[in-house]
């Protein structure tokens, strides 16, 4: 179990580092999005690759930041009949959900992801619209997005069966993370200390 957990804990790293970037992709499609209204209005210029890159930023953004959603615990869920159980049956509901639901639907896609991004890779498909961009990049993001939300998956699989076995405490109780202003104030606090030391 020990080297599971080990495994959990280095795909928990790899979403948050997915996550902690991905969010740049918000950003830049809401930029497009902006400068190709103000060309379009005040040039009355447009292309439909400023509009499908836009679209693609979002499609990547939306796709891989799943494992990272996972990882949070933001998914949507519905708690109506679980929040009246005991925390044990909630995570045997989490387990029978990420084991016999979560992996076959992920497998599934990648199954036919894969072959769906390498058969554009390779035709050099491009968008019908003229002046589009071309698919195979967004077509990676599938099958990237949903193996990086699989992999989150074995993850929170490993981290509720450790909890069920005493190992680990409950995974699913969300850390209070510091804000910007408390790092600030530990940062200067410890700068502080580091001054005073000189």
């Amino acid at each position: 179990m020990h080297a599971l957990l080990k495994f959990s804990h280095a795909v928990d790293r790899l979403n948050a580092l997915v996550g902690r970037y991905v969010i740049w992709l918000i950003l830049g499609s809401t930029l497009i999005s902006g400068i190709n209204a103000i060309v379009r209005k005040a040039f009355n210029y447009s292309s439909n690759a400023y509009l499908e890159v836009q679209w693609y930023l979002f499609a990547a953004a939306f796709l891989l930041a799943a494992g990272y959603t996972l990882l949070h615990g933001e998914h949507v869920r519905i708690d109506v009949v679980s929040g009246h159980l005991s925390k044990r049956k909630q995570i045997w509901i989490d387990v029978i959900g990420f084991a016999l639901f979560l992996t076959p639907v992920c497998l599934t896609i990648l199954w036919y992801g894969i072959p769906f991004f390498l058969q554009g890779w390779r035709s050099g498909e491009m968008s019908n619209n003229p002046g589009g961009l071309v698919r195979w990049p967004i077509y990676l993001m599938m099958p990237l997005g949903v193996a990086l939300l699989l992999l989150q998956g074995w993850s929170e699989l490993i981290k509720r069966i450790a909890f069920l076995k005493g190992l680990i405490e409950d995974p699913t109780v969300k850390k209070v993370e510091k804000t910007a202003e408390e790092e600030l104030a530990e940062s200067i606090r410890r700068e502080a200390e580091q001054a005073g030391k000189l």
